[in-house]
């Protein structure tokens, strides 16, 4: 009777955690890209994308009739490794007035960029904060952004691995535009995000080519995030194709390779 009396106890006392957390359909943790590459215009080109792709009748449309009706968000800028911002916190949207608050959070302010390109960081950090969040969704997403691969922190695919083990959904938005002057891009960086960032089920790869178009592939991102995995996965972009072998390590490589002949930049 003891026994039962204990379990009973412990049953009481664990049961309103339990019940704490929110039921949304998607927890969905926007990691956008702010390296010292991104200029002023394109780190607030990329806040305001965002704020309208939120508040935009195609995704609201789409929150209001899912399955519970909501959906978690949190919009975090990422860098080097440890180099997280967190813009807006986790957040309920379950109503066109509260996604338009997440996009005034969006527009309030910008800051300067910071140093260092670590994907593996950001879904470090994306990962634990879903685990830790306040909310259950019925998937899990990290959607990264940015405009060049992984020169920092451990190998993306070791990141990339674990949060797939861990049933997260990795998505891509590749920054390929025309007027990126970063001696750290690459020129097949939708290559290197379908084939070392990606990963779980219907993960899908939307590349941007110019900055006038990074409304519209937000927008259209968020869409197939919010509606679940598309029936086959999506690689658009200057290649589109998929490599054998493909070296995941060329971000760190680049690093090396340039330091030495310029130094510390």
């Amino acid at each position: 009777m003891r026994s039962a009396a204990l379990l009973a106890g412990l049953a009481a006392i664990a049961w309103p955690v339990l019940a704490e957390a929110k039921e949304v359909d998607v927890e969905l943790a926007l990691m956008v890209d702010v390296s010292r590459s991104m200029g002023p215009a394109e780190l607030e080109i990329q806040r305001r994308g965002y704020a309208e792709a939120i508040t935009s009748d195609e995704v609201v449309n789409v929150i209001l009739n899912s399955f519970t009706g909501s959906i978690a968000v949190t919009f975090v800028e990422w860098a080097g490794y440890g180099l997280q911002r967190e813009i807006v916190p986790w957040t309920l949207i379950d109503s066109r007035e509260a996604a338009e608050a997440v996009s005034t959070q969006l527009t309030a302010d910008f800051n300067y960029a910071m140093r260092r390109t670590s994907i593996s960081g950001a879904v470090d950090y994306a990962r634990e904060s879903i685990r830790s969040n306040e909310f259950e969704g019925l998937r899990k997403v990290i959607d990264i952004s940015g405009d060049g691969p992984n020169n920092d922190g451990r190998p993306v695919t070791e990141a990339r691995d674990i949060a797939v083990e861990e049933g997260l959904i990795v998505n891509g938005l590749p920054l390929m535009t025309e007027d990126s002057t970063s001696r750290w891009g690459i020129d097949d960086l939708d290559v290197y995000y379908w084939e070392c960032v990606v990963g779980g089920p219907g993960a899908f790869v939307i590349p941007v080519l110019d900055w006038d178009d990074f409304p519209l592939a937000v927008r259209r991102k968020l869409v197939l995030e919010l509606v679940g995995p598309p029936d086959v996965v999506l690689a658009q972009g200057r290649t589109g194709q998929t490599e054998d072998g493909y070296d995941c390590l060329i971000g760190e490589k680049l690093r090396r390779q340039r330091e030495s002949i310029w130094g510390e930049p």
